[in-house]
């Protein structure tokens, strides 16, 4: 059984910082409690809405009914099915999350929701992570559209809104869930996330795609417009909406199509609508409906431009095979639209294949990058396939002056000082006292500026979001706040847990509780959740009426979601 830090250490190292850790032993008796009422409660009442795969994947993934997972079973369980699965804080950077599934990692949340929000948590959690996204990995068809759905979203193009979203949610979520945070916290951070819903800002690349992520992976249905089932992870762990979204009075269902992206959500929200899917390989079909219009698969001057309109760093990719990461800060046209010059601002990297050109990195070229794109004038392919002997007959050589003249009248006049090849390929062309202008004689590039690296390449095959190399060029700060909360617990909190632990310990020896329930019925301040499983315990042994009664009479005190709960649960035992 590979141990978590077995998995954490397979990973690229940097995706390795925004792994944590899960300690079994961080769990409370109550945390145990949650997770149990809630995932027997869910498959009670997912029983005749969720998709059947649901049920057969739980076991299959090794998502018990008794006791929060260990990430060890659950890997063990996944890497027959080609996955693994780490632990993480809360929310990720979009497009980490996305690397994940791209790399087939289930990341799942290792913090459990509050005994105060078991109905509904904004957060992640290990309910919603595990018990949500794990068991439709089973279906080789969803397991292949999830991690092709990663493999895009990693490459696609966010803005700046993209990422002060993330953030304002990510509070939002760590606020909420905090049992000490005040209510103007709480007000401030449902109001920073609102706002930001609010802007209107043209949506980026990634928050398309995260659309369809959210109407498919998170809340998607599956069947026909009439008669569907579950399969969204975001229903399959809500007791609220995985109840309510089959109402079609209150939730309107549509079928799935890629106009699906111009449907915003809100996650504060229960949703008014849902989109429905044929089947998992409907889901693919789509997704690549999407991905083949994305950036990373376009490219050309269109793609440059909508990477300099999202202001943040992207990779361009071109035909030589070069990767020039970095904020595009100027993209110049032709008359018919062709890129012919590319500015980056800022720190930039050249790489290849996903690796750090040696002397390329974001110290050397910290200013920025410019190169032309394009052909030279009578050089009838691109100058990247040119042996070195052809470079020599067209007066290209190291040591030697050299004019290029590009057919869109960018003339680079300079010192040729190093070639550099990769294979039998020309990628970079390094000059000294290098002049670089266009064709009205407007200089691109200054000798006094310093060596001039040109990209060889006359077209740009992809843009994607995010270095080329994030390893040599991290762009994701690891999450600015924690998920996790310590709190210290009271004399009463440990009380509580007692009876926790007890309650389990005589459920699973099957010992006669009629002493333990009779002493719960006696207190005064306990939680619900004590008293439903002592309940249970008493049905079970077939305890008399009236200790079943005196029980009952504690839960119907309770008000609020305490009461919603306590009537779901109810109905499970028979007893609505």
């Amino acid at each position: 059984m590979q141990s978590q830090l077995d998995v954490i250490q397979s990973l690229p190292p940097h995706l390795q910082p925004f792994v944590a850790t899960q300690d079994y032993t961080n769990y409370t008796p109550r945390d145990h409690a949650i997770w149990r009422f809630l995932i027997h409660q869910l498959a009670y009442s997912l029983k005749d809405a969720a998709h059947d795969t649901y049920f057969e994947g739980l076991e299959k993934t090794g998502i018990g009914f008794e006791e929060i997972p260990r990430l060890e079973d659950i890997n063990q369980r996944l890497n027959k099915l080609g996955w693994r699965a780490v632990a993480v804080d809360g929310f990720l950077p979009p497009a980490v999350f996305m690397e994940f599934q791209a790399i087939r990692v289930l990341a799942i949340a290792v913090n459990i929701r509050s005994f105060e929000h078991m109905l509904y948590t904004p957060a992640p959690d290990i309910i919603h992570e595990s018990a949500g996204h794990a068991p439709f990995l089973i279906d080789i068809d969803y397991a292949e559209f999830l991690q092709r759905f990663g493999e895009l979203g990693m490459r696609a193009i966010a803005n700046q809104h993209d990422m002060n979203h993330y953030e304002a949610v990510r509070e939002l979520s760590i606020v909420k869930e905090n049992t000490e945070s005040s209510l103007e916290q709480i007000k401030q951070a449902e109001q920073a996330v609102e706002e930001l819903q609010n802007t209107k800002v043209v949506p980026s690349e990634a928050n398309l795609l995260a659309r369809l992520h959210w109407w498919t992976v998170e809340y998607g249905l599956v069947g026909e417009v009439e008669n569907y089932r579950i399969f969204g992870a975001g229903l399959l762990s809500s007791l609220s909406e995985s109840q309510s979204c089959l109402d079609d009075s209150l939730v309107n269902k549509k079928v799935l199509t890629i106009n699906s992206i111009n449907t915003a959500y809100d996650i504060t929200a229960q949703q008014p609508q849902l989109f429905v899917t044929q089947s998992c390989r409907h889901l693919s079909h789509v997704l690549e409906e999407y991905g083949r219009h994305m950036c990373c698969n376009a490219g050309g001057s269109s793609s440059l431009i909508k990477a300099q309109e999202a202001e943040s760093v992207v990779t361009f990719t071109m035909n030589s095979g070069l990767q020039v990461a970095g904020k595009i800060s100027r993209v110049l046209c032709d008359a018919v639209g062709n890129a012919i010059y590319v500015n980056t601002q800022g720190p930039t990297q050249l790489a290849l294949n996903g690796t750090e050109l040696e002397g390329h990195g974001i110290d050397y070229h910290g200013e920025g990058f410019g190169s032309p794109i394009g052909r030279l004038v009578g050089v009838e392919r691109c100058l990247s396939r040119y042996s070195v002997d052809e470079l020599k007959r067209h007066g290209i050589r190291i040591g030697k002056p050299a004019t290029l003249r590009f057919l869109s009248g960018i003339t680079v006049q300079g010192t040729l000082i190093n070639l550099l090849r990769r294979g039998q390929t020309n990628i970079l062309l390094s000059f000294d006292k290098c002049t670089v202008n266009d064709v009205d004689g407007n200089i691109l590039f200054d000798p006094s500026w310093g060596i001039f690296d040109m990209a060889v390449g006359d077209s740009v095959i992809s843009v994607s979001g995010g270095s080329a190399d994030q390893d040599a060029y991290p762009i994701y700060e690891t999450p600015s706040l924690s998920a996790h909360t310590d709190v210290s617990l009271r004399a009463e909190e440990r009380a509580l847990f007692t009876f926790y632990s007890e309650l389990r310990d005589t459920r699973d020896g099957d010992k006669d509780p009629t002493a333990l329930v009779n002493r719960l019925i006696q207190q005064d301040d306990i939680d619900w959740l004590i008293v439903f499983e002592a309940l249970e315990l008493a049905m079970a042994h077939k305890l008399g009426a009236d200790i079943q009664a005196s029980l009952l009479d504690k839960l119907m005190n309770e008000t609020g979601e305490s009461a919603d709960l306590i009537l779901q649960g109810l109905k499970r035992l028979g007893l609505d």
